[in-house]
């Protein structure tokens, strides 16, 4: 590859070109992993390997080679594209160097980890590099659109979800249409009452019709506050029949969120089942909420009327409430066509038919808890809705999976574990079962590789998206536990209709291979948050590939395999998973600060999956008690967002900026979680043997954990418990552990299970 053009001006000597090509190189290197600062291995004149580091953001090209002009050097920088096809500095794979006469660049590498493709893509790179520092050496150092054309097309056009077309028709139609070929078959079933497509098309009928007499019209915001059963369906459907956008409520949430959602959505009109009543009682008032609340079941007497125009294309269908970074919830809204785009991808990855059962187990206020109703619902199949109490009683859920002939479920990866111990035991077998959908968390390898000695013939479905994205945009689907040994799975490829680009800060493409912001484009995303043009602008963009077409930023961190997988990396804010729901940090941050008698707070996550858990620090003028901090925080925060702990500080640690330390914070909350001292250690057999396994689900040390603490005041979750009662072998029940929490009062019914046994 000759230099003549980029070592322009360079004086004829060997050592202002090595700096030269050390200052490309290590620009590269800064783009390639997304830091600012990197380091690399040089050849020093001594003939040993010297690591050298710099600062490349907010230099110039000629700041940036002034800095490198101590190094001795002997023309061979070092670095490494590992097996992933991502630039590190840990080993030497790869070797770039002056050829003979400084004329050109060489490249050595090892193929047994550098793929031909992946070292011609780098030195591709470096070229442009060295390129723009001969040009602009007076410019900031910035690589710009540094892909070839062959890249840029495989990330704009090889990657994206293929190209279908849905059809006319949204949900509605195509439920309809449905019903009407099929009115007998069951379509919602829910403990012991079922629904057929005939009597669902009805009543979701009847109730549009009702809405459009009590006011409602297109685009009209209208709440469902009711649990989960028949009549919730007949309620989502019925409003999204009437044109209206759904917005589920679940009935245990504290009036004053719900309030504050009802007022964001500008929403008049909520359904209630008795559940919601009660809630709505508080959430209405003299200074309250000043909407309308109806029953969602009537009496059925009244003639079934005609349809309405079924709803389609990019008219609103539903809007669903996620934490918020400036404290208050925001609501996603997305359209009619996302939703249909959706549904189908899940038929085709989960290869639904007439025949297929799917549980419905998400919350109603979680989106997933729509194509589990929505998607059997298109192919003539049947929802069965699970209570919460069966879904945490692992034996309940798995009879309840054979007595329906269930063949679908989907499942964070934490139940998931917990679903396979019980299956691992060969007490029950679930020979309907295909495919199982996995999300919320991370998926990690040596699960999935479980998962397939134990039940080798069902499908696992890795799904990845956003609320703001019309659910899921990515799937990764597993058949066997694949090839390449990563500690987690990758969440696959977009979508149908689905552009997903890793970006850098500027919306640029970042190099295969290197860590960028995950961001979504297609007609999977949504119009924004519902009423919030500030926090919409901050995240939803114009697509730069596809002009006048709507980008979402999610704020995930993620990188390309060269398998053309997508990686994901984490987040770039404060944004975390709790029970695999969304959490902004700040949002609990601030209902915290506002508990009367507190100063100030800060809130920090700690642990991974389903042992991931928040602590709150605060600073008061006089001891609150855990306890009252809870109580008035339920008033504001669903249960999942009040921090499992509360530490009281005389003030919050600052960092050399004059911000709050979150690092020293994390350190004390990690000591926080991990217990103190033990009053009284366990006693017996049984409580040690339990105080192992509560420890290792909990993630505590062993030696913290004392016969009188309790499971749920360590940290312990509804799904944490399950997780103990598994490792158990079933002894217990939940409401066991509910009724007597404590080590010494588990392992007494622990005893007395042995004695009866």
């Amino acid at each position: 590859m000759a230099l003549r053009d980029a070592l322009t001006g360079v004086r004829d000597d060997t050592a202002a070109r090595e700096r030269m090509l050390l200052t490309g190189w290590l620009a590269v290197l800064s783009r390639s992993v997304g830091e600012p600062t990197v380091s690399t291995a040089v050849i020093g004149a001594t003939g040993g390997l010297d690591q050298v580091s710099s600062q490349v953001g907010d230099l110039t090209w000629a700041d940036l080679a002034a800095a490198l002009r101590r190094v001795p050097l002997d023309g061979r920088p070092h670095s490494a594209v590992d097996a992933r096809g991502t630039l590190a500095d840990d080993t030497a794979d790869l070797v770039v160097r002056l050829g003979p006469g400084c004329a050109g660049l060489e490249l050595a590498y090892d193929l047994e980890h550098v793929g031909h493709d992946a070292a011609q893509r780098v030195l591709g790179y470096l070229l442009h590099a060295l390129r723009r520092l001969s040009e602009t050496p007076d410019a900031a150092v910035d690589l710009g659109d540094m892909l070839s054309p062959e890249e840029r097309r495989r990330q704009l056009v090889d990657l994206c979800g293929a190209r279908v077309h849905n059809g006319p028709d949204g949900f509605v139609a195509a439920f309809q249409s449905r019903a009407a070929a099929v009115p007998d078959r069951p379509a919602v079933r829910h403990r012991e009452g079922t629904l057929t497509y005939g009597e669902l098309d009805r009543a979701s009928r009847r109730l549009a019709h009702r809405l459009r007499g009590l006011g409602v019209r297109d685009g009209d915001t209208v709440a469902v506050v009711s649990d989960r059963h028949l009549d919730w369906v007949v309620a989502m459907l019925g409003v999204l029949r009437a044109g209206a956008v759904y917005l589920p409520v679940r009935p245990d949430f504290p009036p004053a969120r719900v309030q504050g959602q009802l007022d964001r959505a500008c929403c008049r009109l909520a359904l209630v089942d008795e559940p919601g009543s009660i809630l709505m009682s508080d959430v209405v008032g003299t200074d309250g909420w000043s909407g309308a609340v109806a029953p969602i079941a009537d009496s059925g007497a009244d003639p079934v009327p005609v349809d309405l125009p079924p709803p389609t294309g990019e008219r609103p269908a539903y809007v669903y409430f996620t934490s918020g970074s400036t404290g208050q919830p925001k609501g996603a809204v997305c359209a009619h066509a996302g939703m249909i785009n959706h549904l189908w991808a899940k038929v085709d990855d989960h290869d639904l038919g007439p025949d297929d059962v799917v549980t419905q187990t998400a919350s109603q206020c979680f989106d997933i808890s729509l194509w589990q109703v929505c998607a059997p619902l298109l192919v003539g199949g049947t929802c069965v809705v699970v209570d919460v109490d069966r879904q945490l009683d692992v034996a309940a859920f798995t009879a309840l999976l054979l007595r329906h002939q269930v063949t679908t479920i989907q499942v964070v990866p934490s139940y998931l574990e917990v679903l396979l111990t019980h299956l691992e035991t060969g007490t029950v077998r679930l020979p309907r079962l295909r495919s199982v959908s996995v999300t919320g968390e991370a998926l990690r390898s040596d699960l999935v590789r479980r998962w397939f000695a134990v039940l080798p013939e069902v499908r696992l479905l890795n799904a990845y998206g956003a609320t703001e994205t019309s659910d899921d945009a990515m799937h990764e689907v597993l058949d066997g536990p694949g090839e390449r040994d990563l500690p987690v799975v990758s969440v696959g490829r977009a979508l149908r209709n689905m552009r997903v680009y890793v970006v850098d800060d500027r919306l640029r493409l970042m190099p295969e291979g290197a860590r960028g912001e995950i961001v979504f484009a297609g007609v999977c995303v949504g119009h924004g948050y519902l009423n919030d043009p500030q926090r919409t602008a901050e995240v939803f963009t114009t697509d730069p590939y596809h002009p006048g077409e709507r980008l979402y930023r999610s704020g995930d961190l993620g990188r390309w395999l060269p398998e053309g997988r997508l990686e994901f990396l984490g987040r770039r804010d404060h944004q975390v998973k709790i029970r695999g729901l969304r959490v902004e940090v700040e949002e609990v941050r601030a209902a915290l600060a506002a508990v009367p008698g507190v100063l100030d707070a800060a809130v920090v996550a700690v642990g991974e999956g389903n042992r991931a858990r928040l602590v709150g620090f605060h600073v008061a003028t006089d001891e609150i008690s855990s306890d009252d901090l809870d109580k008035q925080l339920a008033t504001r925060l669903p249960d999942y967002m009040i921090p499992a702990h509360h530490v009281r500080l005389d003030a919050l640690p600052l960092n050399d900026n004059g911000k709050v330390d979150l690092a020293r914070l994390r350190r004390q909350a990690r000591e926080a979680t991990a217990g103190t001292a033990v009053a009284e250690p366990p006693h017996t057999a049984v409580e040690r043997r339990l105080a192992l396994e509560w420890s290792e689900v909990l993630g505590l040390p062993v030696e913290r954990v004392g016969r009188d603490d309790d499971f749920f005041e360590s940290g312990g979750t509804s799904l944490a418990a399950i997780h103990l009662l598994t490792r158990l072998g079933h002894r217990l029940s939940l409401s066991d552990m509910l009724a007597g929490p404590t080590l010494r009062e588990i392992a007494l019914r622990l005893e007395d299970t042995d004695v009866s046994g």
